[in-house]
């Protein structure tokens, strides 16, 4: 297991409970992934207003044409049981005073279906507890503090892993859960360690990674502003517009349904910064009760922002990669052996406009299915005779390149732009530039602004890139 995010450590506590010998590489801290700072909760339908045909429309409206329905059919039928496996390990989720789920309301979805634990601490309280079981489990080998640098493949399937510092592993199975990429974007609500490495590892593996130029831009990122520039880039759950925040514009105006898919406010957003010449719009938090929310109202007090007597400033920030590496509804890669799940991966999903809180549910649901897959698969063989020699790639990014790609790939990008950009030096910007190109329209979070219609005929069409072919678009069942 690669990776240790709230997908890494379900799949390998779902893994250890089928049997299974794993080994779970970090590196970092366990408690210390992307996955813990996650505002958001698990959306899954749970209440008798609710049934996942109605989560499941919701999914498929907000993906613009480009949701794979069968993996958005497991998710929203899925996420129930999921949500009840969490609260048997431990989880303690937010409940009202009957003692009943307390279930928020976030953008896109029609109906309340978003479990929190800790109002905006969600990841903070999932990570640990999921950290906790993994570090006690006989079954778990924990490896923290390295990285894995390549991926081994022998007889054309993956059969275990090297860390930069050398050491070789084999597998049976190697799961890459190793989150996104969205802080290869300057301007990001992610932190600094979330550049895609994991597909990078998958990619030169051979594995076909699918949908990169689908970079989810949240809209309620903070400015750095009142000399809160600590805050810079901090993430506003969607969830206090759930519960009343408006978006204001420079006359003091909502300008947008609050409430509309992120794509939709994401734009409205920028347009407004764009045709006032002001660096943010103005959230409105003053009606909103802070006792909800004390994480994100601390947050801000730190930086000297308080959201309950003034507006604060945000502004888009790349936040959550619909694309990834292709997998299918069991979290398996294209080539034998190896799965992803979490971020990394794209089975479809969230098609070219992420439903919000869709991300966390996916990493539960999809984690067990990939755990069910890989303790299947045959028992490791022998390793490459040249495993400890075979070269490692640096994921790092440029300063440059984390700016061009907010120039030229931001919330509208064009073909010329894009083409520079299929210049980078760094490997992934190259591939992203190369997926954007390959999609020739505008759809959801991706708007060209020399191709601005969308294409009806690339309805449910996937970009998948592969180094050694030309990108292709294809159709998933």
């Amino acid at each position: 297991m690669v990776g240790a995010g709230a997908a890494g450590l379900y799949a390998a506590l779902c893994a250890a409970r089928e049997g299974a010998a794993v080994t779970l590489v970090s590196a970092g801290p366990l408690a210390g992934s992307s996955s813990y700072w996650a505002q958001g909760g698990l959306a899954a339908a749970l209440s008798l207003q609710d049934g996942p045909e109605c989560h499941l429309a919701d999914t498929i409206h907000a993906g613009r044409g480009a949701v794979r329905a069968s993996a958005a059919r497991v998710l929203c039928d899925e996420a129930p049981a999921a949500v009840r496996d969490l609260q048997d390990l431990g989880v303690a989720f937010d409940a009202d005073r009957h003692g009943n789920l307390a279930l928020g309301l976030e953008g896109g979805h029609s109906a309340r279906r978003v479990v929190h634990a800790g109002g905006a601490a969600t990841g903070r309280r999932i990570i640990r507890q999921l950290s906790a079981l993994a570090a006690g489990d006989p079954g778990i080998r924990v490896i923290e503090g390295r990285r894995v640098g390549r991926v081994l493949t022998a007889g054309g399937r993956a059969v275990g892993v090297r860390l930069h510092d050398g050491a070789a592993i084999a597998a049976g199975a190697v799961v890459i859960a190793t989150g996104g990429a969205a802080a290869l974007w300057s301007r990001t609500t992610n932190p600094p360690g979330a550049i895609g490495g994991g597909l990078l590892l998958a990619h030169e593996a051979g594995a076909e990674l699918a949908d990169l130029e689908l970079m989810q831009f949240h809209p309620t990122a903070v400015v750095g502003a009142n000399g809160a520039n600590r805050a810079d880039g901090f993430l506003v759950t969607e969830a206090i517009r759930g519960e009343g925040a408006r978006l204001l514009d420079a006359r003091g105006e909502r300008f947008v349904d609050e409430l509309a898919p992120r794509d939709e406010v994401a734009l409205a957003v920028q347009r407004q910064i764009d045709s006032s010449g002001r660096p943010s719009v103005g959230l409105d938090m003053r009606d909103v009760d802070p006792a909800l929310f004390p994480n994100v109202v601390g947050a801000l007090r730190r930086a000297g922002i308080d959201p309950e007597r003034e507006l604060v400033p945000v502004a888009p920030a790349a936040h959550y990669m619909m694309g990834g590496i292709a997998t299918d509804l069991h979290g398996r890669a294209s080539v034998p052996g190896l799965y992803a799940v979490g971020e990394c991966s794209c089975t479809g999903l969230h098609g070219a406009n992420r439903l919000a809180s869709n991300s966390l549910s996916e990493c539960f649901v999809f984690g067990a299915r990939a755990a069910r897959a890989a303790v299947a698969e045959p028992t490791p063989g022998p390793l490459p005779r040249d495993a400890e020699r075979q070269p490692v790639r640096d994921p790092s990014i440029s300063p440059g390149s984390r700016l061009a790609l907010w120039r030229l790939a931001g919330l509208q990008r064009d073909g010329v732009g894009l083409r520079a950009l299929a210049r980078d030096a760094h490997a992934l910007v190259r591939l992203i530039a190369a997926g954007a190109l390959a999609r020739e329209e505008s759809r959801g979070a991706h708007l060209r602004l020399d191709r601005p219609a969308l294409d009806p005929a690339m309805d449910g069409r996937h970009v998948c890139l592969r180094h050694d072919r030309q990108p292709a678009l294809v159709n998933w069942t």
